[in-house]
């Protein structure tokens, strides 16, 4: 060939190879050319085979050479076929096939993967399944796709069930691709030392990525070192990747710990690793968990100079890493391709090898009950004792490591972990000759080697070298082998000969066993040559760390045995088997519908979303239900300028974390938030056309600014007086901003949501000579909850709304509220290509939850006992994890069903979410459905429904589920979002009609209560509440009320007519009830007197009386009703008055009654109930609309609580008029040190306080005087003329001090 010709084909070549290169990024997805096909016969091996021509040789896909495959000499489950593939490569396929013309296949097997030939990797889908799915006939080929591609040499296949009627047949191909790979070996001092110049295109981002293998669980893998010596290091730590900020090579500080990733990682296998720096974080990848990681400001613009791997050679760590690195890349530059070709930015140090050195290491399995290893033990003529040494890792805090038989009957040694030490004893004869201890924690799946030596008469068990414990003993009795070692178990029962296993069996690994210092060839006990075994895994450690990453949600604490893992959720706020159900309401709203009335509550406003729990104030009033979130200052504030600044800035911290701020808001209904601004030549806003002195941040942090006041339009720069039109100068906006020597004002409420909360305040006008200014922002204030009343009902079956696809492939919650009429329906459904989720109402009073994930239709449900469809709200809750499902309905027992072990994990769902409906429109649901939440997410039911045939937004009807809310003749009253009690029938008040209502009573104290005209009371029934109407002629009373009395005689209550009639109820002498009735002008009074006794002793006791004509019941709290007959006609007529207290005007009365009327009533008295006239409420609720009148000191309490054991000491007690809020010349109360002015304000409010306190103390003591005069007079009758009343007026003179109530005169 002349040199043109070379020219021209060496032309083609380059073209050629410049085709193919630039095709390589579309030619590396196809990754499915056969493997094996071409094999030869030396490549395949196996456990045995039935015959020459059944050889593993046969095993490949659509052959029909020798017998047509694979068959073993025996078909049990220790059998494997063994496929050399010549150099490492990428495998992303299997296909199976049966023994041709035979009725041996495979139904299922289990594939491993190696390097060496040694150290096998058990193929796991989904982190989960072991099995794959073989074949159901011989001929029919079966291939499955490996979710993630495999990289090995080696593969072996285990079969685990096979055809019945057959024996084991196999013929294989797997599919896949070269694999290439730079690889370096590192010994534990050498290292590769690269110097980087960072691209400056990408300075915002840098990627370190590589593979690793280690049998060192400990060592520096990789350090980063950028600027002034600041660096990342890359560390494995107890077979953990530990991610450390290091400050300098001088600093003299520990390293910080940013971050742990992963486990295990020193099982001698590849593990991927890589390290994406961003501006602000890091994204740290293990294998395939990544977890983002913020690093320090001082970070942000830091870029990495040199790259160390292996070796460090100044004291950043004290171990170094041993083992293999593979494809370490900086950004696209092949690091140890450099090193190959000795380029001169990386320098080599020490023995590098750009190969992979790997010791062999065998390891056991024992993965179950059956699970043992028998060796031969050292004859007693070899060995004057016993010396047995292994390693070994396990989760299981108990189980049986080693036991053997000592000779001539001597016993029974038991070496064996309990409570995560190890323990030696040695038995005989029911009784326990020796024990001994050491080591602890040594569950951790960390490697820990025990020796067991018995020497001389000394026997000791060392653990871990000594680092983690030893124990010694001289025992009186040799302890030497009789015959044979028993690891981990003993063999069945019908085998067992000298092994017993009184403990739990073993769940683990172990290496490196040897007796008598002698290691223990294991490769020779799989061939059956030494020793024997059942159900172990030889030549393969399955440790699995379920906890890592953790599958317990929301910061559950994870631990494991070896099959299972368990959810601490305590301190979480969740619950479940994996933590992910919310154990508190997602809001004050809901809180409120299952009876709590106010109070401190954790809401959840995300459900099982990221959102933690928060702690809020819901305060249950009649009318709406208020979540409050406080901050760190809601007081009236003075403010102070500092001298250096011109403005004055107030930041305000909330007690919720901002993501649960913002969603509380954005979940509420209507939010509002009081913004207050005192001023004294201190102007607010100026004028719409200029810049404002003053403004406020608020919104999602850190805030947008705003220079509108409370009252105002965002945007306006106005203050709610320029809204109204009546600021105190019309030039102006804002009362502040007339710049007034008198103080004035600026209030109102902030309710824009999208500027919600208040984040901070910004003054401006406060340094001038004589400004003064005083602020004020609540706390936040929200009621309603979007979500709680969203609803949809279906009217026909036919109707569905449909929603994208539910994700929840490992965790899924679904809630809701249902009511219908209907006995069955599908409430949810949504399908994949074979899973499904279904949640459907099966029959009037059973509720079902079912679903696939891959392992088979699994099902969840719960009976109620009583019928569903009864028109009322039912409550369900279904969950499905990794671990279980469970279904919740209303406050039933939750019902779960367990995952199948080692089962498929994800749920895969691809089809549109049916809502009421099912796709088939089948089986459709008929009713309400109601707070629909998909893994704490809302879905809007209302919106989809209003453009959606069939289904409208919205359901009525409400008080048939909540109506029991309303307590004591409290009447439910229908919202179209809710219900309210209307308490205007009760004497309680409250949002359930459920708060007692409660008076402290003097002797001064009188309330009179004035039964209105008929005229009167239609001409003002629109004005007044309808707690005060009443008829004029009664044929009948119901009276109720409670009262704590320490007085006796005392009179309770009183009614009076206009024709001398009247109604009683009082204390005797003898502290029991009477009831009076007078019903006949012409007659004197009926006394009914009760036989319950010890009534004026300070408790709270409830009386009810009612009458009907001339039938009386009485009854006294919980006594036995007591029932009398009158002898009038029964008709009270021209009822005038009722009174409690001290009755003024009792010249109609009998003269000993009104004797005891003119004395008062000192005690309490609570919920006053005469028909549907409450006097004591309308007194305290409505007494400038309420026909009442008050004399003396009338002092709202909680006196007439139940809870109260002495209601007069420590009383919280308020007035009827609470005065509040300015003093003096309109300056308001602050909680802050005062100026000097102030001070002068102050002294002056002082005096004029001590004047006004001068007046009050000598009009109170003439009224005494008064007092005592009248008081005087009555104690002057003759106690021989009041028989029936022995006046004992005398109060505990402890209660008196200690009650100490603020007095309000009317």
């Amino acid at each position: 060939m002349d040199f043109g010709t070379k020219r021209v084909a060496g032309i083609i070549a380059q073209v050629a190879l410049l085709l193919c290169s630039s095709s390589g990024t579309h030619g590396a997805d196809v990754c499915d050319s056969s493997l094996v096909s071409n094999l030869p016969p030396s490549s395949f091996r196996s456990s045995s085979q039935l015959s020459s021509s059944h050889a593993p040789g046969f095993a490949k896909l659509n052959r029909r050479d020798g017998a047509g495959g694979w068959s073993p000499l025996s078909s049990d489950s220790y059998q494997w076929l063994e496929v050399d593939l010549g150099e490492r490569t990428k495998i992303s396929a299997v296909a199976t096939q049966g023994r041709y013309g035979s009725s041996d296949w495979l139904t299922s097997y289990l594939l491993m993967f190696s390097d060496t030939g040694h150290n096998w990797k058990q193929y796991r889908q989904e982190d989960s399944i072991g099995s794959f799915p073989g074949n159901s006939n011989a001929d029919s080929v079966v291939q499955y796709k490996l979710q993630q591609p495999a990289v090995a040499r080696f593969l072996r296949l285990l079969p685990l069930d096979w055809n019945p009627s057959g024996r084991i047949g196999l013929r294989l191909e797997t599919y896949g691709c070269p694999y290439t790979s730079d690889v370096v070996s590192l010994d534990g001092s050498s290292s590769l030392v690269f110097r980087l110049t960072p691209d400056p295109r990408q300075t915002s981002r840098e990627v370190v990525s590589l593979k690793f293998k280690t049998l060192r669980n400990s060592g520096t893998l990789l350090h980063a070192e950028g600027e002034r010596g600041r660096g990342l290091s890359l560390e494995l730590e107890r077979g953990k990747l530990q991610l450390l900020l290091r400050q300098g090579r001088t600093s003299s500080s520990e390293p910080r710990r940013l971050s742990s990733l992963g486990s295990l990682l020193d099982d001698q296998h590849w593990h991927h690793l890589a390290v994406e720096r961003r501006s602000s974080h890091l994204n740290l990848t293990v294998d395939k968990h990544t977890e983002r990681i913020q690093i320090p400001a001082e970070f942000s613009h830091w870029h990495i100079q040199q790259l160390i791997v292996g070796a460090i050679q100044y004291p950043v760590s004290k171990r170094n890493f041993h083992g293999c690195l593979e494809n370490l890349m900086y950004n696209d530059l092949k690091l140890i391709e450099l090193a190959k070709h000795e380029d001169h930015k990386v320098t080599v140090m020490g023995n590098v090898t750009f190969s992979c050195a790997e010791s062999v290491s065998i390891a056991v399995t024992f993965p179950g009950p059956q699970s043992f290893l028998q060796l031969p033990g050292a004859t007693a003529s070899s060995s004057g004792g016993v010396s047995v040494g292994f390693q070994f890792r396990t989760w299981n805090k108990a189980g049986l490591l080693l036991t053997f038989d000592l000779p001539q009957g001597g016993g029974v040694a038991w070496l064996y972990l309990s409570e995560a030490r190890l323990r030696l004893q040695v038995h005989k004869a029911d009784r326990a000759l020796l024990e001994l201890s050491a080591g602890s924690a040594l569950n951790d799946g960390q490697w820990h080697s025990v020796d067991l030596n018995s020497r001389r008469g000394r026997l000791s068990i060392i653990v871990d070298k000594e680092e983690g414990g030893s124990a010694h003993a001289t025992p009186s009795f040799p302890v030497t082998v009789e015959s044979h070692l028993f690891f981990g178990g003993c063999p069945a029962e019908e085998d067992r000969q000298e092994c017993k296993n009184p403990f739990n069996i073993f769940q683990g690994c172990m290496r490196l066993l040897s007796v008598e210092k002698q290691p223990v060839d294991l490769m020779k006990v799989q061939q059956r040559l030494l020793g024997n075994y059942s159900n172990l895994q030889i030549d393969m450690c399955g440790i699995i760390d379920r906890c890592s990453p953790s599958r317990c949600e929301h910061g559950g604490r994870c631990s494991q045995s070896w099959t299972v893992f368990h959810c601490n959720c305590s301190d979480s706020g969740y619950s479940g088997a994996t933590c992910h159900s919310p154990v508190f309401e997602q809001s004050c709203e809901a809180y409120k519908h299952n009876g709590n009335t106010s109070g401190h509550f954790y809401i959840d406003v995300d459900g099982s979303g990221p959102i933690k729990p928060q702690l809020v104030y819901c305060n249950m009033t009649e009318e709406n239900t208020w979540m409050l979130i406080q901050h760190n200052n809601s007081e009236l504030t003075r403010v102070r300028p500092s001298p250096e600044v011109n403005q004055h800035s107030v930041h305000f911290d909330y007690s919720t974390e901002e993501e649960q701020l913002l969603a509380a808001i954005s979940q509420s209904e209507y939010c509002e938030q009081d913004l207050s601004y005192h001023c004294r030549k201190s102007r607010l806003l100026n004028t719409p056309e200029g810049s404002p002195f003053s403004w406020w941040l608020g919104g999602p942090a850190p805030g947008r600014v705003q220079s509108y006041w409370g009252g105002a339009q965002p945007g306006s720069q106005q203050c709610v007086c320029g809204l109204q039109g009546d600021c105190v100068d019309p030039q102006h906006y804002c009362n502040c901003d007339a710049d007034r020597t008198e103080w004035t004002e600026d209030s109102g409420l902030l309710t824009h949501k999208e500027s919600l909360p208040v984040r901070s305040l910004l003054l401006g006008d406060v340094r001038r000579p004589g400004s003064e200014a005083v602020y004020r922002v609540g706390p936040l204030s929200c009621h309603g909850d979007k979500n709680f009343w969203n609803a949809a009902f279906f009217d026909k079956e036919t109707s569905y709304l449909h929603f994208p696809t539910f994700h929840g492939e490992l965790s899924a919650d679904i809630a809701f509220l249902f009511k219908t009429t209907a006995s069955s329906g599908v409430f949810l459904e949504n399908l994949g290509i074979k899973d499904f989720i279904r949640i459907e109402l099966s029959s009037s009073t059973r509720v079902v939850f079912s679903f696939d994930v891959g392992n088979g239709p699994l099902e969840v449900h719960v009976e109620s006992m009583v019928p569903l469809n009864d028109n009322r709200w039912h409550r369900v809750r279904a969950e499905r994890n990794v671990k279980e499902a469970s279904l919740r309905l209303d406050g039933l027992p939750v019902a779960t069903q367990e995952a199948p072990a080692d089962g498929h994990l994800h749920l895969q769902l691809n089809s549109q979410l049916f809502i009421g409906g099912t796709a088939s429109r089948q089986k459709g649901f008929r009713g309400c459905i109601r707070s629909l939440q998909l893994n704490g997410v809302p879905l809007d039911l209302e919106e989809r429904a209003e453009i959606t045939p069939g289904v409208r937004p919205g359901c009525p009807g409400h008080c048939s589920s909540y109506g029991s809310l309303c307590q004591n003749q409290g009447r439910c009253v229908e919202r179209a979002s809710g219900f309210h009690c209307d308490c205007d029938l009760s004497a309680h008040t409250g949002a359930f009609c459920h708060t007692e209502l409660s008076a402290s009573f003097q002797s001064a104290t009188s309330l009179r209560y004035t039964f209105k005209e008929p005229y009167e009371l239609s001409r003002n029934s629109s004005a007044l509440p309808s707690s005060i109407y009443s008829d004029l002629t009664l044929r009948g009373e119901n009276v109720s009320l409670s009262f704590r009395t320490n007085q006796s005689p005392a009179l309770l209550l009183y009614v009076s007519s206009y024709y001398t009639q009247y109604l009683a109820l009082l204390i005797n002498k003898h502290d029991t009830l009477e009831v009076r009735y007078k019903l006949d002008s012409s007659r004197d009074a009926e006394v009914l007197k009760s036989k319950v006794k010890s009534l004026a002793d300070g408790e709270l006791h409830t009386v009810t009386l009612r009458r009907l004509t001339d039938s009386v019941s009485l009854q006294i709290d919980q006594n036995p009703r007591e029932d009398f007959n009158l002898t009038s006609d029964g008709e009270f007529n021209g009822i005038k008055w009722l009174v409690l207290g001290r009755v003024h005007d009792s010249e109609d009365l009998d003269p000993d009654l009104s004797r005891l009327a003119s004395l008062g009533f000192s005690g309490c008295l609570s919920v006053v109930r005469f028909n549907s006239i409450s006097p004591l409420k309308a007194a305290l609720l409505h007494p400038d609309s309420s026909p009442v009148t008050i004399s003396g000191p009338l002092l709202q309490s909680s006196c007439g609580s139940s809870a109260a054991a002495n209601p007069y000491a420590a009383e919280n007690t308020h007035h009827l008029s609470d005065h509040s809020g300015v003093v003096a010349s309109g300056q308001p109360l602050v909680n802050a040190i005062r100026t000097d002015s102030a001070l002068i304000g102050g002294v002056i409010a002082v005096v004029i306080f001590v004047v006004v306190t001068v007046l009050a103390i000598t009009a109170r003591f003439l009224y005494r005087r008064k007092e005592t005069y009248r008081n005087q007079e009555v104690k002057g009758v003759k106690q021989e003329d009041s028989q029936d009343f022995h006046f004992n007026n005398q109060t505990d003179p402890q209660n008196v001090s200690s009650e100490n109530p603020k007095e309000y005169f009317i």
